[in-house]
């Protein structure tokens, strides 16, 4: 009979010092269809925002390309200066209305953006801001050491990277103290299994975005199925609880526009798995 297993810690500390609840959500679908322009009903939206605090999430994650400019604006007007919760931003990708988006690490632009970051965000500080995508029209090392100045400035607290290498993850830490590195990963995409490795080789949270990606891909829905029914769950819980079980340094954040979608996702961390249930679901191959 299998025994139940957890995550070893529902919590995570980002940088050290910044401590969350591992489940976060992501506030990228909070924007109007498309990730462009605002959404049919701000209200509504930053309702959900609200509502996530309530029921325990304390760190979201953001971008000045959703919208762009949206999301971050309306989590600066929904979260209240009490509230015990991290933010984390991303510069560094250009959003345009046909639907590309668009690299561009120039300094001087991540320079400006962190500018409106923290005017949207209305905060003197963001907890943390991440490399959005390296530009390979722009030096990599360079578009870091912004950022490493945004923390000397004390216009950041911590810095992260997204969308990265093992080799430019290390190329990173030798310029600045690197706190996450937020790469797609999800049960059915594991093309960045020694990228996570690295960070929990560091002490670095891995946020692994498209958490939800390959949940209809027959192969792994077929898997998420079957644990569902025993558990009395929904394949995108068990999606999310295998990200939470995979690893105690990977911090998920699925973003949805509906409270109910909202307060399904964040039940997800209170799903346990056995060890049966994940011998079925890391023998997925995302290959197939």
């Amino acid at each position: 009979m299998a025994s139940e297993s957890f995550n070893e810690s529902t919590t995570f500390e980002i940088g050290g010092d910044l401590t969350i609840n591992r489940l976060g959500f992501g506030a990228m679908r909070i924007t109007g269809d498309e990730i462009i322009g605002p959404p049919e009903d701000e209200q509504a939206a930053k309702e959900v925002v609200r509502r996530a605090t309530e029921i325990g999430v304390d760190f979201f994650d953001t971008a000045d390309s959703y919208g762009p400019g949206v999301s971050e604006r309306l989590l600066g007007e929904a979260l209240e200066s009490g509230d015990d919760v991290v933010v984390a931003s991303k510069a560094g990708l250009l959003r345009h209305r046909n639907g590309d988006w668009l690299p561009h690490g120039d300094p001087d632009y991540l320079k400006n953006q962190v500018l409106c970051s923290l005017d949207r965000l209305q905060t003197d500080s963001i907890d943390l801001y991440q490399y959005h995508r390296p530009d390979p029209e722009t030096d990599f090392e360079a578009s870091v050491h912004a950022f490493a100045e945004m923390k000397d400035a004390g216009q950041i607290d911590h810095v992260g990277l997204s969308n990265v290498s093992v080799e430019q993850l290390e190329t990173a830490m030798d310029i600045v103290d690197i706190a996450t590195v937020q790469n797609e990963y999800n049960v059915g995409n594991r093309d960045d299994e020694d990228v996570l490795q690295a960070c929990e080789e560091n002490g670095i949270g891995f946020i692994p975005w498209g958490p939800m990606y390959a949940i209809d891909e027959d192969d792994v829905a077929d898997v998420l199925e079957d644990v569902a029914e025993t558990r009395d769950a929904t394949s995108r819980q068990v999606a999310l609880a295998w990200l939470l079980h995979h690893s105690d340094v990977t911090l998920p954040i699925p973003g949805t526009s509906s409270v109910e979608h909202l307060e399904s996702n964040v039940a997800a961390s209170q799903l346990s798995l056995t060890d049966d249930d994940l011998a079925a679901l890391n023998d997925i191959d995302p290959q197939n």
